[in-house]
């Protein structure tokens, strides 16, 4: 028994080409969060929900600890290099090279190199974004530093991501 194709849905005329320019356009959000100033360049308002898009400098001794959540999660290095933990396994992920985290699984990565490190980080479906700027701090441009925090500060940033994890499908696995 064979099955007939699906028609393709027409064209939906509210979605519109996103053309996103982290340097110059002025409309994205950049975000201070894990230590660096990501920037929302697709979000899921863009995509129907259907991913985000963003760049994530990770700088040297920055990442999240080891965590999971219900959605799928895929880097692409662009520049440096970050060591990866998933499951049981360890590697170094390198600038070209692409990772993919299927959605439940433990995972985490840091920037264990004395360069930046810089990725683009696609969360489908998407949702990221929107954790992304209730725990970060918004700031002008996409190179523009994270703002200084005391360690109380600190301790107050992680304290409100692992109150708003569970809100945003993710959890945090601490030891």
């Amino acid at each position: 028994m064979t099955s007939s194709p699906r028609a393709i849905p027409a064209d939906d005329f509210t979605r519109q080409l996103t053309v996103a320019r982290p340097e110059t356009d002025e409309t994205l959000l950049h975000l201070a969060v894990l230590g660096g100033t990501s920037t929302v360049l697709v979000s899921g308002a863009q995509t129907a929900g259907r991913y985000t898009l963003i760049d994530m400098p990770i700088p040297p001794g920055g990442g999240p600890p080891l965590h999971r959540h219900d959605y799928e999660e895929m880097f692409t290095l662009l520049e440096g290099e970050v060591e990866l933990a998933f499951r049981d396994q360890v590697l170094t992920a390198r600038a070209g090279e692409t990772i993919n985290i299927p959605a439940n699984a433990p995972h985490r990565f840091k920037n264990v190199s004395a360069q930046p490190a810089r990725l683009l980080c696609l969360c489908t479906p998407a949702g990221q974004e929107e954790y992304f700027a209730e725990i970060g701090v918004v700031v002008p441009t996409r190179t523009s530093p994270a703002p200084g925090q005391s360690p109380e500060q600190q301790a107050e940033s992680r304290q409100k991501a692992m109150a708003l994890a569970a809100k945003y499908r993710s959890e945090f696995l601490l030891s």
